[in-house]
């Protein structure tokens, strides 16, 4: 099984981290905007829209508060397992990071879905900066 680590440092508070992170369906709004488009919730999951526009639909496995961690399965894409995490802790000077981890079959998918965890933490990033900052969303 691969498994892709991506620790994300940013210049936020745990807690704002943490409220956008745990607010399963704001993705396009407070976590991912310039990679994500569009998110509506389901039941249980959740259907995250990306900019290239294919749809995923994720299971919420788990919303800690305590540890500040998510838990999401995607179900019914090209992988026959895919489970990741997010969990927020405190950096120094008020930073956080946020550390995303994504297990995955199969192992031959790894090289695609890091890229894709690439971009979207340079998304998530960018996203939380931003708003944290009081930058508009796009329109």
């Amino acid at each position: 099984m691969a498994s892709i680590r991506k620790d994300i440092v940013v210049d936020v508070p745990v807690e704002d981290v943490w409220a956008a992170v745990r607010d399963v369906g704001a993705v396009h709004t407070r976590l991912a905007r310039q990679m994500v488009v569009d998110t509506k919730l389901e039941g249980d999951s959740r259907l995250v829209t990306f900019a290239n526009g294919e749809v995923v639909r994720e299971r919420i496995v788990t919303v800690d508060d305590k540890a500040r961690r998510l838990v999401y399965a995607v179900a019914g894409w090209r992988t026959t397992h895919h489970n990741a995490s997010f969990q927020v802790v405190p950096e120094k000077d008020g930073r956080s990071r946020l550390i995303w981890i994504t297990d995955l079959l199969p192992d031959t998918l790894a090289e695609m879905v890091g890229g894709l965890v690439e971009q979207g933490s340079a998304a998530i990033r960018q996203t939380l900066e931003e708003v944290h900052a009081g930058v508009k969303t796009r329109a």
